[in-house]
């Protein structure tokens, strides 16, 4: 026996009620993850029997120190970028997209593994990096041509302030200095 009002069940895109329709990316993410695991492993073991257990650390901690030099040099630039930018008081470069794609690398070349290993390794070449670059742009601008007014996708394009009477005004929000004894001074952020 049920108490209350009854809820309107969801209806999926096949038109039958109960849960909407997934997505393939969510669908298949597991098991594509789960399969890269035991691809990883596998991968490790045939390694450790041909070369040894020795070769196979060695391996794997080689590939950690070499991630971890490629993520700090690439912070290291991306955080000198930002700071330049700061100081001349305009806008980060566009080099963060290759800052992003090294950090990337040097993480898969952290993670335990040979497939990591491999495509963190790809992931350091320019023309490897140019692809994806291109691929994850479009993928992107894509995505964002198609958002409809009101999503999370058009919140990148467009600030919007909506009034109580339904019009929409573009602006920026300015909050009011007010002079309070307790107000401390703030130190600018263009040092």
């Amino acid at each position: 026996m049920t108490t209350g009002a009854s809820t309107p069940q969801q209806t999926g895109q096949s038109g039958q009620s109960g849960r909407p329709k997934r997505s393939a990316l969510r669908r298949y993410l597991p098991l594509a993850l789960a399969a890269w695991l035991v691809l990883e492993i596998w991968l490790l073991t045939l390694v450790a029997d041909a070369a040894g257990g020795l070769a196979v650390f060695l391996i794997l901690a080689a590939s950690f120190v070499a991630g971890a030099v490629v993520v700090k040099r690439a912070g290291r630039r991306a955080f000198r970028s930002l700071d330049e930018a700061l100081r001349r008081g305009t806008a980060p470069s566009s080099g963060g997209g290759s800052n992003g794609l090294l950090m990337l690398a040097g993480l898969l070349l952290m993670l335990p593994g040979m497939l990591s290993d491999v495509a963190g390794l790809l992931l350091l070449l320019p023309p490897v990096q140019n692809l994806v670059r291109r691929r994850t742009e479009h993928v992107v601008s894509r995505k964002l041509r198609g958002a409809t007014p009101g999503s999370f996708g058009d919140a990148f394009q467009q600030a919007r302030i909506h009034r109580p009477d339904g019009k929409v005004v573009q602006g920026e929000v300015v909050r009011e200095r007010r002079d309070d004894p307790t107000d401390e001074p703030r130190p600018p952020l263009n040092r």
